[in-house]
């Protein structure tokens, strides 16, 4: 019956909460985030109390690690050797600590990621930062607690006269709460702590006076002066690491890029082997060979280059590409009075001095009492000597030591310690000199507990004191910056040649979207086109640089820009591969026509005109995105719009459009005000009720031009004998003569000055028309039939040769 009363009739949800509230509270305050007033996590506070308390300073011959171990987890942390052992080596290595507080002797591990040895086979001691962290603990500086056996006791925080915390930095992950803290430099933050308890440093202005930003171990380069200067005030931000890097120029011109520091907690190993996979898989060209060169002499590692490479540009790739530079996010949250709090590093610095306050008054009032104790006693020494020959009869009289005692208590009113001193008085000490002794002694006591009792009255005499202490503190352990800080963030631009292999190359397009690239050797080597479905053509074919960008315009208004180095590089004679593969196209959308793009400058132009009569004109440079991933707008449209004509312009270009009812308008680039990629553009000719543009080409001499009509008719023109240059936004000259009955149509405007051949494409079959052969007519000529649709079947499609 006993056993059913111990039971709790609680639900699960109860239970699982309460517990773990419990725990997530335990690997909160006492696990995984640092106290804010010394800056160490638990395991790292038992750590160097437990060796020092064995006496392991660092003046002092090292001790085999696994002793140390032994002696934390038997009197203080009641957990697993190896997570002793390993915040133990990492308390030792001074690419992750800016200020190890451990000096260890052994393999403790390496900035490639290798474990340290075994704990049997390293030895460790104090460092001499460490034994200024733990000074004073002695003189009740700070509390204790019994430990997890209530057999000892273990101090709550050391009594750290340094900024432990921002000097080190610190990251850890609990439950709800991470933390991550960049170290800085010593003599920057104690110099910032001198500042506030001067009054000098009020906000983050005057904090940036003293601290220049975080200082990390491995060095390199800081950049982002907004970040620092949020994180600093906020406790998060962003700032960018950067490693530093010098280009050499060796015999014969090669060059050779040499890294020398890394960004903070970056395995090196893996860092080199990732730069020379993006060399061997051919993401970066111009590189020989990426080798570590690193000894004992310090940090090395080599970016062989070949010749004519572009050192800035490779370096920046792998900059971009890899570890060689990241991004660091300052959340500096730490335990406070024991709640995890976000702080800013004045919130920080204000806890650290709050703590060395408490610190220096504890120190001062266990001096005060050792210095009044020892008063009390030279004092009953003093009297007891100047009436020596009294003293020694009431000390022979008493026939043990407490009769001794009582009876000088009763003869000179002593208390019990002066008695207890005087009894216990040595007789070499009975002579003139002694006597002499103990009065200067008295004197420097007075001295002494005036001096202390002024320390703890005055406020000002402690702050005065404190500042002396914290600048002796910083010529012993500040040393000189590694990190850079540079207030603005350089932004990385890739260079295309980089990256890919320059060299020429054939591209093709088809005009049911499938697209390649082939060797000039592949292509060379046959005169034909290459395999195209049955109803498919050859839309473009064009040499190209790798470096180049093929644009791919759509009548839906969009454009797919795509570096022609991402092309499927397949044999001439191949089909090569849809361009949805590349980049998806929108469901409906078709390819309308292709440019190749060397360079997106500033005087070139992009040219639009839609079936529903608009023009727009853009500059190119304004279509170079940077996300090429999917289909990007080039023109807005209306709904039941479309584009029949998208070119790039040199800026000489002119227009000669068509509509469907007959009439045709030319006007000149120049007539077209240049918007932006959004915009919809302008009215290009004045169209009437249910007509709209059937064609439109774009020139920068006159052409020849044929009319297709609905019924099958061809028309052939000069242009310039026929029509003269106007401007937009008019309703254009006749180009059919008016039938009443079955009125003829235009279908299509073809420039034929180049071609040879015009070849109409039915559903049935094909028809071939020699352009030659063809008749210039007059502007009101309907043309002559040349194409028979109760023949050839419904017109689809024509191209010309």
């Amino acid at each position: 019956m006993s056993n059913l009363q111990n039971i709790l009739n609680l639900s699960l949800e109860q239970v699982v909460g309460d517990r773990f509230g419990r725990y997530s509270k335990y690997i909160i305050q006492d696990r995984a985030l640092p106290d804010a007033r010394d800056g160490l996590k638990p395991v790292q506070r038992r750590i160097l109390y437990a060796m020092h308390t064995e006496g392991n300073m660092f003046d002092r011959a090292y001790r085999k690690s696994a002793k140390t171990v032994g002696v934390v987890i038997g009197n203080y942390h009641p957990h697993g050797d190896s997570s002793v052992y390993e915040a133990m080596v990492r308390l030792s290595q001074e690419w992750k600590l800016r200020y190890p507080l451990i000096d260890m002797q052994g393999n403790n591990g390496s900035i490639d990621g290798d474990s340290a040895a075994a704990m049997r086979y390293t030895e460790a001691r104090l460092s001499k930062v460490s034994s200024l962290i733990l000074e004073g603990i002695n003189k009740q500086t700070v509390d204790y607690t019994l430990n997890f056996d209530d057999t000892t006791e273990e101090p709550l925080v050391l009594p750290s006269l340094l900024p432990n915390l921002l000097m080190n930095g610190s990251t850890g992950i609990s439950a709800g709460y991470a933390t991550e803290i960049p170290p800085h430099h010593a003599g920057e933050v104690l110099d910032a702590a001198i500042g506030r308890i001067s009054g000098t440093v009020h906000t983050v202005d005057d904090l940036l006076t003293h601290m220049q930003g975080p200082d990390f171990p491995t060095g390199g380069v800081v950049q982002g002066l907004d970040g620092i200067k949020k994180a600093f005030e906020t406790g998060r931000g962003k700032v960018i690491i950067r490693s530093r890097a010098t280009i050499e120029t060796l015999r014969g011109g090669r060059q050779q890029i040499i890294i020398t520091e890394l960004p903070y907690e970056v395995n090196k190993a893996n860092l080199v082997k990732r730069m020379e996979e993006l060399r061997l898989d051919r993401k970066v060209e111009g590189v020989a060979e990426v080798r570590d060169e690193t000894d004992r002499d310090g940090l090395r590692v080599v970016i062989e280059l070949k010749k004519e490479a572009d050192a800035e540009g490779v370096l920046h790739f792998y900059l971009k590409q890899t570890d060689l530079q990241i991004a660091y996010n300052y959340n500096m949250v730490a335990i406070h009075e024991r709640t995890p709090r976000q702080m800013g590093v004045l919130a920080l610095l204000d806890a650290y001095l709050s703590h060395v306050k408490d610190v220096v008054i504890r120190r001062t009032s266990f001096d005060l009492e050792q210095a009044k104790r020892r008063q009390e006693v030279v004092s009953a020494l003093m009297t007891a000597i100047s009436v020596l020959d009294e003293t020694l009869a009431l000390i022979r009289s008493a026939s043990n030591k407490s009769e001794a005692k009582d009876k000088l208590i009763e003869r000179f009113s002593f208390t019990d310690r002066q008695a207890e001193a005087v009894v216990m008085l040595q007789l070499y000490r009975l002579t003139n000199t002694d006597i002499v002794e103990l009065q200067d002694e008295a004197a420097k006591l007075e001295k002494e507990i005036a001096r202390l009792e002024k320390i703890l009255n005055d406020e000002k005499t402690r702050n005065r004191l404190i500042i002396k202490e914290l600048t002796v503190l910083k010529e012993q352990v500040a040393d000189k910056r590694r990190s850079t800080v540079e207030a603005e963030v350089e932004e990385l631009k890739l260079k295309t040649e980089v990256m890919i292999a320059v060299e020429e190359t054939m591209v093709f397009v088809s005009k049911n979207g499938y697209i390649k690239r082939s060797s000039m050797r592949s292509f060379g080597a046959t005169n034909d086109l290459p395999e195209m479905k049955e109803q498919d053509r050859l839309l473009y074919q064009g040499q190209a640089m790798t470096t180049d960008h093929v644009i791919v315009w759509t009548v839906q208004g969009n454009y797919l820009l795509i570096p022609v180095h991402q092309l499927p590089d397949t044999k001439w004679k191949d089909g090569g591969q849809h361009v949805a593969n590349l980049v998806p196209l929108d469901p409906g959308d078709r390819i309308l026509s292709v440019d190749l793009v060397r360079t997106f400058d500033e005087t070139s132009h992009c040219l639009f005109v839609t079936r529903q009569g608009m023009v727009k004109r853009s500059k190119l440079s304004d279509y170079n995105a940077q996300r090429k991933s999917k289909p990007l707008q080039g023109v807005r449209l209306r709904a039941d719009d479309e584009v029949l004509y998208a070119k790039i312009s040199t800026g000489q270009e002119q227009l000669f459009l068509t509509t469907q009812h007959g009439f045709g308008l030319w006007f000149t680039e120049d007539d077209v005000p240049v918007v932006g990629v959004r915009a919809a553009g302008v009215k290009a000719i004045n169209l009437r009720d249910q007509d709209v543009v059937a064609g439109a080409i774009g020139f920068k001499q006159a052409p020849n031009i044929v009319l297709l009509t609905q019924r099958g008719a061809l028309k052939k023109m000069r242009l310039a004998d026929q029509f003269q240059v106007s401007n937009r936004a008019l309703r254009g000259t006749q180009l059919l003569r008016d039938l009443k009955s079955k009125p003829h149509q235009v279908a299509a405007l073809i420039d034929v000055t180049q071609a040879k051949e015009l070849i109409l494409i039915g559903k049935e079959q094909e028809k071939t028309i020699q352009v030659p052969s063809l008749s210039f007519l007059d502007r009101l000529s309907n043309g002559s039939f040349a194409y028979d649709e109760e023949k050839f079947g419904p017109l689809l499609d024509w191209y010309t040769v």
